[in-house]
């Protein structure tokens, strides 16, 4: 009596390891998350937006946005955020003022560069020249840089009457308070701070150590907001500026 066999089917591939499994996954999330750059096409890379042209910010001409203007709406949810954010964990209505201050401060350095860069001829490759004097330097600062901030120049520029080191730039309707609700508690905050910290700045850059502050004044009914922003500079510059004019040295930069 002969005996069959029933043929067994062939044995089924064991299952890939773990470590292989996981590696699996691994390349696969990888080719997922490729970013398109790596792929060939305009995107993102490396953490670095560029667009289709290769070029990023760093490569437009600084004059590109010379004559735009930003939206009040923009500005002001801009800087009322800024408010918001200085106002935390602050002491007090100094401790917030002098926060807005740091925060203008960078900004006024960078600036100066720019329309200095701006201010020269198309003519010439070189920028102009930084002020070298007290007066050429607020004169700089109430036109150029108001215009560029605000669209307009400075309403007053003033000099101390019993302080030589001290001047005073007026500003009857600062911008940065139209869109700013003070509560009563804290009447005294003058939130043009952030702007004296870029005047601040400005002055740094161009070589003339100062503190710059705002202060509320009474304006009356036509002006109830306005503000002066008192400069003050150091005790080395006001004797530079008086070496200068005895020397006769500078008086028109």
């Amino acid at each position: 009596m002969s005996s069959t066999q029933t043929p067994r089917p062939p044995p089924s591939a064991a299952p890939p390891p773990l470590q292989q499994q996981q590696q699996q996954a691994r390349q696969q999330s990888q080719s997922q998350l490729q970013t398109p750059s790596q792929r060939g096409s305009p995107g993102v890379g490396n953490g670095l937006r560029t667009p289709s042209n290769r070029k990023t910010i760093y490569d437009r001409n600084l004059n590109r946005s010379r004559t735009s203007e930003l939206s009040r709406a923009s500005f002001a949810y801009l800087f009322g955020e800024m408010v918001t954010y200085a106002q935390k964990r602050v002491t007090g209505i100094q401790d917030l003022e002098r926060r807005l201050s740091d925060q203008g401060h960078p900004l006024g350095l960078r600036l100066l560069d720019l329309l200095l860069y701006r201010s020269s001829t198309p003519s010439t490759t070189t920028t102009t020249a930084r002020p070298t004097r007290i007066l050429p330097l607020l004169q700089f600062i109430t036109t150029t840089l108001w215009r560029h901030l605000f669209g307009r120049p400075a309403d007053t520029l003033e000099r101390s009457s019993t302080t030589e080191d001290e001047y005073m730039v007026s500003d009857n309707e600062p911008l940065v308070n139209a869109y700013i609700s003070v509560p009563r508690e804290m009447s005294m905050l003058n939130c043009a701070a952030f702007v004296a910290g870029v005047v601040e700045g400005v002055c740094d850059g161009c070589g003339f150590a100062a503190k710059v502050s705002a202060h509320n004044v009474q304006g009356g009914e036509m002006w109830p907001g306005k503000t002066v922003f008192l400069i003050k500079f150091d005790r080395g510059v006001v004797e530079r500026e008086g070496v200068l004019e005895r020397g006769g040295g500078g008086a028109g930069r």
